[in-house]
């Protein structure tokens, strides 16, 4: 970031004689930052489709409602249930993505997620990948977090939480899964936030068997804004979730097929090792490393409180450390629960607490 910023100086010492000091400083900030943002145009040429083509209603039927022209869908939460969706088909391995605008205004308590999951398959032994955007009282903004889980290893979260650039309720923005036999990326637009690579310490850890791609909205009151201390308030319900330009790019599979993943699926995977976004260039690495220095706020790698010592696939970095040394006080939701695809109206889904302290 520092580096960038002596760039963005030397750009204006043209200028500066004829600009007011104070409007040289936001100017200088301004554009800093947007290079954590458009890094470059890989995600523009993504193949979407219709939402009939690669999904189905999961719960809350009733508020879910789809766009005319069938590419988008928006999710509704009211007093009655929330909603989501989910893919037709589990996938051994790939690229899950799509456009999302969040609620505005007061959302506390309200948790929307984008992720990976085969509970419903493998009860005790399910694999989980997520995004999840936690809601906040008025006037201050959405934060979201990742996660991964690997053979039902649910009581060693790794979590990790983060401010956004920008307001996610204004427009739509991409967020995006790439989870490969070897990495799982995350993105927000072109940028990626998390990079885990698989190490043979993690043993089963690392998901590793076909997952479905969910999508919910849905009251997580007792965990997701400041640790359950502030609640969802229907009286400023329905909030409304929109979703559009999906993307599912992967190796369809059947959980319990005999043929093993790396031979029935070698040409999807040969396919996806040639995409932009499975490849950290230099320059997304810089962008990677400027957000998370900015806006990441915890992450479970330099928690000591719940890990004396750091899962195999944590990379320490001092700098880092120094900064996250009294982070080990948030509380987690957990893994999702299992979702029945008949969910009634009047039933909430409600992520069981985690044994973490509250901050």
């Amino acid at each position: 970031m520092e580096g960038t910023m002596k760039r963005c100086r030397c750009w204006f010492n043209g200028i500066s004689l004829f600009l007011h000091p104070l409007i040289i400083t936001v100017l200088i900030i301004s554009m800093c930052m947007a290079n954590i943002g458009n890094v470059d145009a890989a995600f523009s040429n993504l193949t979407t489709i219709p939402f009939n083509q690669g999904y189905s209603p999961l719960f809350g039927d009733g508020n879910l409602v789809r766009s005319p022209d069938g590419k988008g869908v928006r999710l509704l939460l009211d007093r009655f249930t929330g909603s989501g969706f989910i893919s037709s088909n589990l996938y051994n391995h790939g690229f899950f993505s799509a456009n999302i605008k969040l609620p505005s205004d007061y959302t506390a308590g309200i948790c929307v997620a984008f992720y990976t999951s085969n509970a419903d398959v493998f009860e005790k032994s399910h694999d989980e990948l997520d995004i999840e955007f936690l809601g906040n009282t008025e006037g201050k903004p959405w934060r979201f977090q990742t996660n991964i889980y690997g053979n039902g290893s649910t009581n060693r979260g790794r979590e990790e939480r983060y401010r956004l650039w920008f307001d996610p309720t204004k427009d739509f923005h991409r967020y995006s899964i790439l989870w490969t036999p070897q990495i799982t990326i995350f993105y927000v637009d072109d940028v990626p936030i998390r990079e885990v690579e698989r190490r043979e310490e993690m043993g089963g850890d690392y998901p590793s068997k076909p997952m479905s791609l969910y999508t919910t909205i849905w009251d997580a009151s007792n965990w997701a804004t400041s640790g359950g201390k502030y609640k969802v308030n229907y009286k400023y319900a329905p909030f409304v979730a929109e979703f559009k330009d999906l993307v599912l790019d992967g190796c369809p599979a059947d959980p319990i097929q005999q043929i093993p993943a790396a031979e029935a699926c070698a040409e999807k995977y040969a396919l996806l090792a040639t995409q932009d976004y499975s490849v950290i260039t230099p320059q997304r690495r810089a962008a990677m490393r400027r957000f998370r220095q900015r806006y990441m706020y915890y992450s479970y790698c330099y928690d000591s409180l719940r890990y004396p010592v750091p899962p195999p696939e944590c990379v320490i970095i001092a700098a880092e450390r120094a900064r996250f040394k009294d982070t080990g006080r948030l509380k987690f939701g957990g893994s999702h629960k299992r979702q029945s695809k008949r969910r009634t109206r009047n039933r909430n889904r409600v992520l069981p607490d985690s044994d973490v302290t509250p901050y």
